[in-house]
């Protein structure tokens, strides 16, 4: 199962490395985000840095629906998921290895933004060990959904406009949570961040968990 996981990860992360797409489109979605966000709110930089957190995992959540769509349009022509029906490779590996990917894109990602997070919006982080739990958790928690919606979608003439309506409505707690845990971070108030951690985590690990137990049925499915 490993093996394949290692297998699909690099051959969607190869095939991202020489399209580019979440390079030219992804990442400048993003940042575009938090620039409407900025003018939205204002000049005053407090309420910027107040609102920081949740518009940083509010551009974050938009991004992996995108990035999501790219990992299984890539596989949309016609007869590549017969073919990887017919590989041979665990459903479970394929899983993990689109999950994986998809993590490791979202979290050069949040790097970025990070990045233009502190340019902007002039933000902080007092606790960074806590910041990087719950950006840890909440990415996992994203990929591993994304990748579950997104395989119950994949068949579907209207997967582009339905992943949406799947995705978002069910991470709205990783969105709440890593909003708050990341407030939390940026003031220093270590014990109500580790509370919304503990949201993060399981949430991470049931998705991970029905993932790797649904994916064979949903990849015959679509």
């Amino acid at each position: 199962m490993l093996r394949d996981a290692w297998l699909v990860a690099g051959k969607d992360l190869r095939i991202e490395a020489r399209s580019r797409v979440a390079l030219w489109q992804v990442v400048p979605f993003a940042l575009l985000a938090l620039v409407l966000f900025a003018f939205a709110l204002g000049p005053d930089r407090t309420s910027l840095g107040k609102a920081a957190p949740g518009l940083f995992w509010l551009a974050v959540l938009f991004s992996s629906v995108l990035t999501v769509q790219r990992s299984y349009a890539i596989e949309a022509g016609e007869g590549t998921r017969d073919g990887l029906r017919l590989s041979g490779l665990d459903p479970a590996g394929v899983f993990l290895g689109k999950a994986a990917a998809v993590a490791l894109e979202l979290a050069v990602l949040e790097v970025l933004l990070w990045g233009g997070m502190r340019l902007m919006f002039g933000v902080t982080i007092r606790a960074p060990w806590l910041a990087l739990g719950a950006a840890a958790l909440a990415t996992i928690g994203l990929a591993a959904a994304g990748v579950v919606y997104g395989a119950l979608s994949a068949g579907l003439r209207v997967r582009e406009t339905l992943l949406p309506l799947l995705v978002l409505p069910i991470v709205a707690p990783v969105l709440l949570s890593a909003s708050r845990a990341w407030t939390a971070a940026a003031s220093g108030a270590v014990g109500p961040g580790l509370s919304w951690l503990r949201i993060l985590g399981p949430f991470a690990v049931v998705y991970v968990v029905v993932g790797v137990a649904l994916y064979g049925p949903l990849l015959e499915a679509g």
